[in-house]
């Protein structure tokens, strides 16, 4: 009997933990910027939860959510020592939909969608500031619980999440012009570049537009940001001529962007921040072994 109570126990406990799951990838992949990472993390939340005396956890939410954060506090102190010498910028991992030429916006709805340019600002936090940023401004943690994962006091832990949040307001992330107006730029941006058409490029590019391109630490990409309409133009015109015939419209982590190569072998995802008709961001991953897990989503036309 004590052993098929125990079975019942932890079948219950597995079950209250899946109920989590969702939540639990979501804090870890704004964390990360990795969705195969954020997987591992919350891998070995349920590790850590089986090992624990469930008997003592009071509320099991509040529990995995300090967990899943010192998990991800490890995983990013680990990556940011390794990226020392890291030649480029770099970038996160996409979550990527692709549907038909003529329509992919239908699957603009993605589970852990958020754009690629506030994950590469959140790349510029230190562990401890992305993590009060991410629960407090996005998941609505309260500093108390913030606290206790970062090993700070609340007020502490406050002032962590407002130099966060100074950082992503001063930071050129453009939510604007909806999937139709964002359509419109990319398509045109598209046709400029498989054109060669040099001043197309720079007339759908904001004056102050920066371009940021992860090769894996090597090869071309593996360069300092490029600022400025004329000289990313050039840098496309120059070395993306090539590659502009493979791009067709994707949905890249909530909005329109661009996946270069076949949706079973791509060669880049390049994700756009676009405001007022306009290209202000762009974000270029052609790192194999990143774009080798990126999962290539089917759109649906059930939303």
């Amino acid at each position: 009997m004590p052993e098929s109570r125990d079975a019942e126990s932890r079948q219950q406990l597995a079950e209250r933990f899946e109920e989590c799951r969702s939540y639990l990838h979501a804090v870890a992949y704004r964390m990360l910027g990795s969705p195969s990472e954020a997987d591992d993390a919350v891998q070995e939340c349920w590790l850590r939860l089986e090992r624990a005396d469930a008997r003592a956890i009071d509320e099991l939410r509040r529990w995995l959510t300090v967990v899943v954060g010192r998990i991800c506090i490890d995983m990013l102190r680990a990556r940011h020592s390794q990226l020392i010498d890291y030649a480029g910028t770099w970038l996160p991992e996409p979550v990527v939909s692709v549907g038909s030429e003529s329509d992919p916006e239908h699957d603009a709805v993605l589970s852990d969608s958020v754009s690629l340019a506030l994950l590469t600002v959140l790349e510029t936090l230190s562990p401890a500031e992305r993590l009060s940023f991410v629960l407090h401004d996005i998941f609505a943690v309260s500093f108390d619980e913030i606290a206790v994962i970062t090993d700070r006091t609340p007020a502490a832990a406050r002032q962590l999440a407002s130099r966060g949040r100074r950082r992503v307001r001063t930071a050129p992330i453009a939510h604007g012009d909806g999937l139709a107006g964002q359509r419109r730029v990319v398509e045109a941006f598209l046709a400029a570049a498989r054109s060669g058409d040099f001043e197309g490029l720079i007339a759908i590019l904001d004056p102050n537009v920066v371009l940021h391109t992860d090769g894996g630490g090597t090869g071309p990409l593996a360069r300092p940001p490029i600022h400025g309409a004329m000289e990313v133009a050039r840098f496309l015109h120059e070395r993306g001529a090539p590659f502009a015939p493979m791009g067709r419209l994707a949905i890249v982590n909530g909005a329109i962007g661009v996946l270069v190569g076949r949706p079973q072998a791509p060669v880049a995802v390049i994700g756009l921040a676009i405001l007022e008709g306009r290209i202000v961001e762009i974000d270029l991953i052609g790192d194999a072994a990143k774009i080798s897990r990126t999962q290539i989503r089917a759109a649906s036309r059930d939303h």
